[in-house]
């Protein structure tokens, strides 16, 4: 050990004997630079609020991940692995445009808040009927284009993958495969036809196999956790008007952990401008 230890050591035995030899913690015993109590409730109650975790609590935040994940873990709100996972299958298209998946949620309409939020079992929105989000995501960026329709039919389906098409064709990155599940609406011959059109290999999912079509699924289930269920809508009409702003921070700002924490933007736009 170095002479410095020794003797701090030393001093210890003088003061306390052998019972000041045992190891101690090298945490400090005061920091000046820790979040102050408020900040770290602010934490604690926006990760309840919206599920979010360490990345995006730091983009709408300000605080480093790191800090935001040591809050977390001190107030036990930090997520842990109970099993271990599966070894993913993990793979990416090496451009914007190579691969799209497409996939649609379907979502309850509603007129007034219902029994989901007020916990009381009361049915207030029957007949409210339902809207669907039709998805589309980039395979390489992530970039994600969304729109709500009255159906998941073979004429919605198409109109929306139009949408997409003409979408990718503005920004300079026409689209060469789309890989969808295989529903009703994606075996329609108005969906085969455009896509035909177009030049676009259509690629199916195997049969009742969600996770080949994963990096669609995986971002319903942020869609949902953030912009459906994340906040309380009076009606599904502001929930609707909700989803462009949103949709703008997830490709713009939010960070994502599949493409090393940063926005969908980074990887589109050196090749396309700004996708809005």
């Amino acid at each position: 050990m170095s002479r410095a230890t020794a003797y701090r050591l030393l001093r210890r035995y003088h003061a306390q004997g052998w019972e000041g030899l045992r190891d101690r913690s090298s945490a400090p015993k005061r920091c000046p630079h820790r979040l102050s109590p408020g900040a770290e409730a602010q934490i604690v109650a926006l990760r309840r609020q919206t599920g979010w975790g360490p990345r995006s609590l730091s983009a709408a935040l300000g605080w480093p991940a790191s800090t935001i994940w040591r809050v977390l873990v001190r107030h036990g709100c930090s997520r842990a692995e109970r099993e271990p996972r599966p070894a993913p299958n993990r793979y990416e298209y090496a451009a914007v445009g190579e691969l799209v998946h497409l996939d649609i949620k379907k979502l309850g309409r509603f007129w007034q808040v219902g029994k989901r939020i007020l916990q009381d079992g009361v049915g207030r929105n029957d007949g409210a009927g339902w809207q669907y989000a039709h998805v589309a995501v980039d395979d390489h960026s992530r970039n994600a284009v969304v729109e709500l329709r009255t159906s998941e039919r073979g004429a919605d389906c198409a109109a929306f993958a139009a949408e997409v098409i003409r979408h990718y064709a503005d920004h300079g990155t026409p689209i060469q495969r789309i890989l969808t599940d295989n529903g009703s609406g994606y075996r329609s011959d108005a969906f085969a036809g455009l896509l035909a059109q177009h030049s676009i290999r259509h690629i199916r999912t195997r049969p009742y196999t969600p996770k080949t079509n994963g990096k669609a699924e995986a971002f319903i289930r942020i869609l949902q956790r953030e912009w459906a269920y994340g906040h309380i809508y009076p009606t599904s009409a502001h929930r609707a008007r909700a989803l462009p702003g949103w949709l703008r921070w997830y490709n713009n700002h939010r960070p994502h952990g599949g493409i090393g924490g940063q926005p969908p933007l980074s990887r589109v736009s050196h090749a396309a401008g700004s996708y809005t």
